[in-house]
């Protein structure tokens, strides 16, 4: 059944990739119209975020962020798709990093780093990264239950040499890596809730007292990596640029869970600058910390 799902979306997904931007968005506003209108895909769960870390915004106000977020939803869904026959040079346009100088700065430090960014604007073409590096790219990602989905991403998200690692085998390549004397830029997206535990650590985000992911500060002090935070924000339609923010040259001087309340703190500053951009359909708050 896996793969009769895969060869029916595999050809979609392909032509998809093939349009010009310009078609590609004509679908997107198309694919707007059924997500948001008719089908109304998670909009409960969107509009239960937006309710619960906006409590001060009017009924319009949370309407119109709503409608922007699914706009924008709607672009990366097929943004993602295009990533599969998207060029470097295309790509490069389109994904600007606005301070190369800071990631070579990084690099003669002649430690690894830890790259830690949230689902905002766009994680995906983050990709491009590679090229502007030294050091091997890896990007820790959550391995889809469809095995054949679970390798088209692979195949996408390496597109251009980023090598992909699952959650559980992160920690045993980095240490291999390094063993090896081979320096590397480890993309973690930081901002989902974890799992619970008697030992995970709670605070605010955007408000709202909830579990926190630390595994990207963890494996950092543990094995004296530099930390530093990818600031995506979104140009226009179709183009993003990304600024390398360093919370850390030295991770073992920080307090426990220091590095990861400044790295939250870094994504809230995005999201009330324009909150169409972060990805409300995850159930980022589903186990916040109830109050009377």
């Amino acid at each position: 059944m896996q793969f009769l799902i895969y060869i029916i979306v595999y050809p979609f997904l392909w032509s998809i990739s093939k349009l010009p931007f310009r078609l590609l968005y004509i679908v997107s506003d198309g694919l707007y119209i059924l997500l948001y209108h008719v089908i109304g895909y998670r909009k409960k769960v969107v509009n239960n975020n937006l309710k619960l870390v906006f409590p001060n915004k009017t009924e319009k106000e949370i309407t119109t962020i709503r409608k922007k977020f699914y706009k924008h939803l709607c672009d990366m869904f097929l943004e993602m798709a295009k990533t599969m026959s998207i060029s470097k040079k295309e790509l490069k346009k389109r994904f600007k990093i606005t301070n190369p100088e800071e990631l070579k700065r990084l690099e003669s430090l002649n430690k690894s780093v830890i790259l830690i960014f949230g689902h905002y604007a766009s994680w995906e073409w983050s990709i491009v990264l590679q090229n502007y590096i030294n050091f091997k790219g890896l990007a820790v990602y959550k391995k889809l239950a469809n095995q054949h989905f679970d390798k088209l991403v692979r195949d996408i998200r390496s597109k251009f040499n980023t090598q992909l690692i699952s959650t559980k085998e992160t920690t045993s390549i980095i240490n291999h890596n390094e063993a090896k004397g081979i320096k590397s830029i480890t993309g973690f997206l930081s901002d989902q809730s974890p799992r619970l535990s008697k030992d995970v650590y709670w605070n605010r985000f955007m408000g709202i007292k909830v579990p926190c992911f630390t595994g990207g500060e963890r494996l950092a002090k543990k094995l004296d990596l530099t930390t530093a935070y990818l600031k995506v924000n979104k140009v226009k339609r179709g183009f993003y640029e990304a600024e390398i923010v360093t919370l850390a040259e030295d991770s073992n001087k920080y307090k426990d869970y220091e590095l990861t309340d400044l790295f939250l703190k870094e994504v809230e500053k995005q999201i009330y600058k324009a909150p169409e951009y972060y990805f409300w359909t995850h159930k980022r708050w589903k186990h916040r910390e109830k109050t009377l």
